[in-house]
């Protein structure tokens, strides 16, 4: 007889992070409805909170791929990326995700997706100029294993619900002016976006730390590495995405910050409110256990 219990046990685990994610919506939901209409109110303040979690479980991936300000790729314009990603879909017996592209410089990648048959991966158009066939191969590899890993959903629901809960302090920054701005305005709007983060940055935080656990990143890595068959590249790619993160950190704005643990390797430096949104465990023991995969001991 099959064993069906991993997959019970990895659907409840599923279903206890989306869960947790949600919480903190609902808490602010009732917290705002109660304040302004009593126990009626709050009842109408969790009604609207239920179905702003149920609009991100339907389109979570959307909005996280638009934070990234990512596109669709073709196999027409990428055919090396198509090919490793099919190969290494058909080695690990998964569905081909779809491909994204974001413009960012940096080095990076992401996984995002509701379930398997709808995962995206995005990569940067710095981590396509910057890495060997190998240590892109190994990228990838560790980006389809959240997939086999189940768990892409949390992840992607609690970043479509911080997207949402940051959506006024990214509109602060995203705002047109009328007219020739004078030369302090896009002081004036950071300075906007910070103060509306320092309300809505934590309740987005919470919800990522409680939908996202650091050893999912320890699994992926080491699963990856199987998948793609050279955990030393794998090692190589993480090393060369965490010192680009080092030397040119993107700005944790309202939206990035909202998709940052989607992605291969934190993205930007973890000062001030950034803090609050670090999920990866310390690159310098993802890079110890890949080599020791590989045999190396250090």
């Amino acid at each position: 007889m099959r064993d069906d219990g991993p997959r019970v046990a990895a659907l409840a685990a599923t279903v206890a992070r989306l869960a947790a994610a949600a919480l903190p919506l609902f808490a602010v939901g009732a917290a705002i409805g109660a304040a302004a209409g009593g126990d009626g109110g709050a009842l109408a303040g969790v009604a609207a909170a239920g179905l702003l979690v149920a609009g991100t479980g339907l389109y979570g991936d959307r909005l996280a791929l638009a934070a990234l300000a990512a596109r669709p790729v073709s196999e027409v314009t990428h055919p090396e990326l198509y090919r490793l990603v099919r190969e290494l879909s058909k080695t690990g017996r998964l569905p081909v995700p779809r491909l994204y592209l974001s413009p960012a410089e940096q080095p990076n990648s992401c996984i995002v997706g509701l379930t398997p048959r709808r995962a995206a991966i995005c990569c940067t158009e710095g981590l396509l100029s910057s890495l060997d066939e190998a240590e892109l191969r190994g990228v990838l590899g560790h980006e389809l294993a959240h997939v086999s890993g189940r768990d892409i959903l949390p992840a992607t629901v609690s970043a479509g619900l911080a997207v949402i809960l940051t959506a006024p302090a990214a509109l602060a920054r995203l705002r047109p002016a009328r007219g020739r701005a004078p030369r302090s305005a896009p002081d004036r709007l950071g300075l906007l976006e910070e103060a509306m983060m320092l309300v809505t940055g934590p309740i987005a935080a919470l919800a990522i730390q409680l939908s996202v656990a650091r050893r999912r990143e320890y699994r992926a890595d080491a699963m990856g590495a199987l998948l793609c068959g050279d955990p030393v590249a794998l090692a190589r790619a993480l090393r060369q995405v965490e010192i680009s993160a080092v030397d040119q950190p993107l700005l944790p704005g309202a939206r990035l910050l909202s998709v940052s643990h989607l992605m291969l390797a934190s993205p930007f430096s973890p000062v001030g409110l950034a803090r609050l949104f670090v999920t990866h465990p310390a690159t310098g023991e993802r890079l110890r256990r890949l080599e020791a995969l590989a045999g190396y001991r250090r």
